[in-house]
């Protein structure tokens, strides 16, 4: 099994990887944690065992990235499934990525849901529970990286899962700590400075503001690096040069 000597951060750097991305190989040289495309919303095992080398080579932590299985929509859409339709593909998807790493020699660290299904499942009791069992089944061991604060971080920790709480550096979030919605203006961070303004609060543990104005507090053990924008590289840089000065 190849051990991961992983780069000290004060706070650990993670990106979406797999998924067609331009800069998945620049940003493996940055990011400390990798959540890899498992077949839900996108990729395959040819992508997988490319993403899944290419972590190991760069020392950053491997993790399954599952989605609806919604490829159409990307994982960023809403869908009507059933519990034991969602439980399946969402154990599948994990086990893919295992898979993969077994056969590479390569140890799996945690899981991260995608898109609508993250969004849904950070506060969606039901959808939580299913995640936590097919995870257990999957793997104890395996973390759970998820929306700092959410309600799923207390029951995957009652029930037994060592979670990570994730925040973002390009999103905006709403009064109760959730993220807000993509439809909403100004729910995506376009501004770069205001966007490392908030990576700076969150490094600090200082309260950001939220999209309606008020202070939010954000415990974050992780902050996400989006790399599916033509500007993600030259960003994810910036967030690496001020976490070295911390």
């Amino acid at each position: 099994m190849v051990r991961v000597n992983v780069k000290s951060y004060p706070i650990d750097l993670n990106a979406d990887l797999g998924e067609g991305g331009l800069h998945d190989e620049a940003l493996l040289q940055i990011v400390t944690s990798a959540n890899i495309a498992c077949g839900g919303h996108t990729g395959d095992q040819q992508t997988m065992t490319v993403a899944v080398k290419a972590a190991v080579e760069n020392n950053v932590k491997i993790g399954a990235h599952p989605s609806y299985p919604d490829p159409i929509n990307f994982g960023r859409a809403p869908m009507d499934i059933s519990n034991q339709a969602l439980r399946e593909s969402i154990s599948e998807q994990i086990r893919a990525l295992k898979s993969v790493c077994e056969r590479l020699n390569a140890e799996m660290f945690h899981v991260k849901p995608h898109g609508a299904f993250y969004n849904k499942v950070a506060k969606d009791e039901a959808m939580g529970l299913i995640l936590i069992e097919v995870i257990k089944q999957v793997d104890p061991s395996l973390k759970l990286m998820i929306l700092a604060g959410s309600p799923l971080v207390k029951q995957a920790e009652l029930a037994g899962l060592t979670v990570i709480q994730e925040a973002f550096a390009d999103r905006a979030y709403l009064n109760d700590g959730s993220l807000a919605p993509r439809d909403r203006e100004g729910a995506v961070i376009h501004d770069r400075q205001t966007a490392l303004t908030q990576v700076k609060q969150f490094i600090a543990q200082q309260p950001i503001t939220s999209l309606d104005g008020q202070p939010l507090t954000v415990k974050a053990d992780t902050l996400c690096l989006h790399g599916d924008n033509e500007h993600a590289l030259e960003f994810a840089r910036s967030i690496y040069q001020i976490i070295q000065t911390q």
